[in-house]
């Protein structure tokens, strides 16, 4: 609730858009949009999509951000772990499929973690072209 009291002070300062951490289980998302808006939070809040493509930087990011790995993502990582390419393709893939279920469900605003890899972006945007306006 803390996270959502300093929300609400910086829209109350004039913050216009918000952009979440990232997340990996969008169940997560739509109940931290209901507490924002709940709390009285009514400015856009972009979805915070981070496609893995290494095993290294998912335990780093969530270490740092404290985001939970959905059983579904863990076993992705863990199967396709020795196998880089696999591993690329089937973060990307879940990305994609995170993002897709967004805009099923209503979410209009995405913010891709690429972390500076321009062939993520163009895989992610290639994936969603026809999803996202």
């Amino acid at each position: 609730m803390q996270d959502i009291r300093a929300l609400v002070q910086k829209t109350e300062a004039g913050a216009q858009l918000l952009i979440s951490q990232l997340f990996f289980e969008n169940s997560m998302f739509t109940s931290f949009i209901e507490n924002c808006r709940i709390a009285g939070i009514d400015v856009p809040v972009c979805a915070g999509i981070m496609p893995v493509i290494n095993r290294n930087q998912i335990e780093k990011m969530v270490t740092l951000c404290g985001a939970s790995l959905p059983d579904r993502f863990a076993k992705i990582v863990s199967k396709y772990d020795g196998n880089r390419e696999a591993l690329f393709d089937a973060g990307l893939a879940y990305a994609v499929s995170q993002i897709i279920d967004l805009c099923a469900n209503g979410f209009e605003y995405i913010h891709l973690y690429t972390m500076n890899n321009p062939a993520v972006a163009r895989r992610i945007a290639e994936g969603v072209k026809h999803i996202i306006r």
